[in-house]
């Protein structure tokens, strides 16, 4: 019996030790996978429910660029842009629900992927571009801009995974943020003609590191 309650003594602070590191380690795990400005996934914690959801031929895949992020940051400060991607993903994560997933890839780029249940991706996308380009709450209304969508059925290309996907959702938006269209769906036949299925001059969005902050 003595034995039994020296174990216990000896082993009782150990486990209560190994149950706090074990939850620490868990914290630590999903901070990892969301992005400290935002709030949404980091590219991995994206990736893994991305890749899950895309298993229902109804997905639909969005990416998302703001467009002039750039002169918001020169004209207006840091803190305003910082206040303008804040918005721009509260919005997004809003208008995909809990049964999708938001992710921001890298500076004042993100993604959704989620279920259309209805066959209303297109008005729903044209709503949430509206949305989009309102001024965020706090700010100065004149810190505005718009966001340009490309989107992407994943019934369009069987087989096809999440990066080769997003590449085609990439050039969609691209080219509506070229023609000023807001929102474009893209081809249902080859990606445009670009270097390893990039537009040129661009890292791409193939998972394999952030661009950088801005």
């Amino acid at each position: 019996m003595n034995a039994l309650l020296s174990a216990l003594a000896v082993g009782g602070p150990i486990a209560a030790g190994w149950a706090v590191h074990s939850l620490w380690l868990r914290r630590s795990l999903r901070s990892a996978r969301r992005d400290p400005l935002t709030g949404l996934h980091t590219r991995d914690g994206f990736t893994r429910r991305a890749s899950t959801l895309l298993r229902d031929p109804r997905a639909v895949v969005v990416l998302a660029d703001v467009d002039r992020f750039k002169q918001i940051n020169d004209n207006y400060g840091h803190a305003a842009g910082d206040a303008l991607l804040r918005a721009t993903a509260d919005r997004l994560a809003h208008c995909v629900g809990r049964a999708g997933v938001a992710g921001r890839l890298g500076g004042d780029e993100f993604a959704a992927v989620f279920i259309d249940d209805h066959a209303t991706v297109s008005d729903l996308l044209a709503v949430l571009h509206g949305v989009l380009a309102r001024p965020a709450d706090g700010l100065d209304r004149a810190v505005h801009t718009t966001v340009s969508l490309g989107w992407v059925r994943a019934a369009d290309h069987p087989g096809e995974d999440l990066s080769g996907l997003l590449r085609r959702a990439d050039e969609a938006m691209y080219a509506a943020k070229q023609g000023r269209a807001g929102v474009r769906r893209a081809g249902l036949g080859r990606l445009l003609a670009t270097w390893s299925g990039r537009r040129a001059g661009r890292r791409g969005t193939a998972l394999a590191g952030p661009r950088d902050a801005a």
